[in-house]
């Protein structure tokens, strides 16, 4: 009984001997690969920082990229304007109207944000209208009108190649921003809401501005004559929806007419 006694021992010993083995070669083993994972990890951090630094030189370079288009746009719009001895000014009150049409119309506050960047280019076509006819200080003739109607189809075709989106709502805007709720507009004679509302809304604001400026031909109109042309025109040459909205907000038009005044 002692021999068997002794004998089981002996095996329990060398069972525990097996395990103590194989225990200590899974701790060894456990061990070797937390240190690769910790490898991993660290590696797999490494490419996460690189990967978020990289995201954010792209949208630092993207930021910068529709920043200089905004300043292009703007200066663009700018020189078209000069060109018929408007200043700057005219351009930036025509984008701020333009933005608080938006605004009220319904339009969010990025879509509204991008139309006043974009309002500046509406009459970029000018820049190919001659000197004789775009400064002339009187009344147009009937072929000098004609030519000078021709400045929203040039300014289309100045502009439609880009396919950015800011560029593309300029192109709407120079294209439209002459027809008229009525139908009796140009270039293509649209009525209504087949006018585009960024082309129906920058109607409006160049009007009010232009209306309100002396120009070469023109003496600047006082604010009774603009009003009281701005009701009879309610259904005809403008939309009916941005006539309320303009006299429903008139003071904030007139603080940004105030506030940019031309020096």
């Amino acid at each position: 009984m002692e021999a068997f006694e002794n004998k089981l021992i002996g095996e329990i010993e060398e069972l525990q001997s097996k395990f103590t083995l194989t225990t200590q070669k899974l701790i060894k083993d456990v061990r070797r690969q937390d240190k690769i994972m910790a490898r991993s990890d660290k590696r797999q951090k490494q490419e996460y920082d690189e990967l978020q630094k990289k995201f954010a030189e792209v949208e630092a370079l993207q930021k910068e990229i529709e920043e200089t288009q905004k300043e292009v746009v703007f200066t663009m719009g700018a020189i078209g304007e000069s060109r018929s001895k408007e200043t700057g000014n005219h351009v930036k009150r025509v984008a701020q109207y333009s933005k608080i049409l938006a605004l009220y119309y319904g339009m969010d506050k990025k879509e509204a944000e991008m139309l006043k960047q974009a309002s500046p280019m509406h009459d970029i076509g000018k820049v190919a209208i001659p000197d004789a006819v775009l400064n002339k200080p009187g009344r147009f003739n009937e072929s000098e009108r004609k030519i000078m109607d021709t400045h929203a189809q040039l300014g289309f075709d100045m502009l439609n190649k880009s396919t950015r989106p800011l560029l593309q709502m300029a192109t709407t805007v120079a294209y439209e921003h002459h027809e008229k709720w009525n139908g009796k507009g140009y270039p293509q004679g649209l009525k209504g809401e087949e006018i585009h509302i960024y082309g129906r809304i920058t109607a409006l604001a160049d009007v009010f501005d232009a209306l309100g400026s002396s120009r070469v031909y023109k003496e600047a109109w006082d604010d009774e004559r603009i009003f009281k042309m701005f009701k009879e025109e309610r259904g005809e040459h403008f939309d009916p929806k941005l006539i309320d909205i303009f006299f429903e907000n008139l003071d904030e038009f007139l603080a940004i007419r105030d506030s940019l005044k031309d020096v």
